[in-house]
């Protein structure tokens, strides 16, 4: 994505958020909030693994993991060629506050492979994550530290990482990943959780911003898991979803793209093409200044900078990606009068699901989409709301609210079990 000129370090980022949702935790002791501020553990593994060709390359792999103070260690693993060990250190410090702020029982983890998967068969991305998964095998597990999804990996990935994982031990568990595939204990809602949590945030924001989410327009950077199903849900709320990207481009056509053939036509074509679509052809950074009323980022980091913060024509960003926005653009936007609903909140969704996947396995007990979908509003319903108080409280924006909530409580678990010996 071109639009994220002006890329800022990750580590440092998550960082520094620590440090100013402090100055609104007075009762935490300093020493804690020093503590969380550290990974637990960070593994970096080279290995080899056979080409199609018969040849082998070279891989890097990270599991980092930062929390596990409420929970197992809980996170996405990537495939990306700019995967390295400050974006791990960032993303899964941001799934530990994520996962409190939702309030469910895990810490934070990520991790990933440094690797181009465009340029790699079917075969040879099976044998890359197979040795991978076996390389970190001894530091994950239903009771340890729980894998799922992330960019350009799926459920295949999860489940050839699951039964890597089962025959080093010995017999089937399930419990070791999430977002597998149904007939391995998957569970029906997760593919389309994060994105369905991002427009049930969306839709607390614009009632509590006082406008109707019906026939809003909508722009959205991404047509991955997360923004495909996304863009469903708002056009299923009646809402014109004007704009649409891919890693290649977006298309553009102001009274509404038919989402349902624009993301047909990405799926056959591996891209967007205008001629099916009835639109104009856009960049991502285009995409990111088109007039709306809801902007929604669901690609990667740094992605909404101080270069094209003060362009932005949107009345409320929501955050589909982890870390789309840097900090000198949250204070431009905050300026500028543009809400913004931040990643730790919008795109739980995901990791509400996957905990409601890593329950059905260890119940062996499969509950309806209805039910899954229905917990599913109701906490993030919940979150939502505890975070707004939490706003209205301490007379800041959205994102330190949610920190000073997921923080808070993370701290308090720290405190409580305290320090050994």
């Amino acid at each position: 994505m071109e639009a994220g000129e002006g890329k800022v370090n990750l580590a440092r980022m998550a960082v520094s958020q620590v440090e100013k949702a402090s100055g609104h935790l007075p009762g935490i002791d300093a020493g804690i909030f020093e503590k969380i501020k550290y990974t637990r553990r960070e593994i970096i593994v080279h290995f080899p693994a056979k080409k199609d060709n018969g040849s082998v390359s070279m891989f890097t792999g990270y599991r980092v993991q930062h929390n596990d103070t409420r929970g197992p260690f809980k996170g996405g693993m990537r495939y990306h060629p700019d995967v390295d060990l400050d974006e791990m250190r960032a993303l899964a410090m941001w799934m530990t506050w994520k996962a409190a702020v939702v309030n469910i029982p895990f810490g934070g983890a990520k991790g990933g492979v440094e690797c181009d998967p465009r340029q790699m068969s079917q075969h040879e991305i099976e044998s890359m994550t197979r040795r991978f998964t076996w390389e970190i095998s001894p530091f994950i597990g239903p009771e340890m530290d729980i894998p799922a999804p992330d960019v350009a990996t799926n459920p295949q990935v999860m489940a050839w990482m699951m039964d890597t994982f089962s025959i080093r031990k010995g017999y089937s568990v399930p419990g070791v990943v999430t977002g597998k595939p149904l007939e391995l204990g998957g569970s029906r809602g997760r593919f389309e959780a994060t994105g369905r949590g991002v427009f049930v945030v969306a839709a607390k924001a614009a009632k509590h911003g006082r406008f109707s989410l019906a026939g809003s327009r909508v722009v959205i950077q991404g047509a991955g898991n997360v923004g495909s199903a996304a863009a469903r849900e708002f056009a299923r709320a009646g809402c014109r979803v004007v704009g649409i990207s891919d890693i290649n481009g977006g298309l553009y056509n102001p009274k509404g793209l038919d989402v349902e053939k624009a993301l047909d036509c990405k799926k056959r074509s591996r891209c967007f093409v205008k001629e099916e679509v009835d639109a104009e052809e856009i960049t991502n950074a285009e995409l990111l200044e088109l007039e709306c009323d809801i902007l929604v980022p669901a690609a990667m980091e740094n992605q909404i900078t101080a270069a094209n913060a003060p362009k932005l024509r949107c009345r409320m960003v929501v955050e589909g990606a982890n870390g789309p926005t840097t900090p000198e653009a949250d204070s431009i936007l905050s300026d500028r009068g543009i809400s913004l609903v931040p990643d730790i909140l919008a795109n739980a969704g995901g990791v509400v699901v996957s905990y409601f996947e890593w329950v059905q396995n260890l119940q062996e007990l499969f509950w309806t989409e209805g039910e899954i979908t229905e917990r599913l509003i109701r906490i993030l319903s919940k979150a939502f709301y505890e975070v707004k108080a939490i706003a209205e409280k301490e007379r800041v924006d959205m994102r330190t609210a949610a920190l000073v909530l997921g923080i808070g409580r993370v701290a308090e678990a720290v405190r409580l079990r305290g320090i050994f010996p």
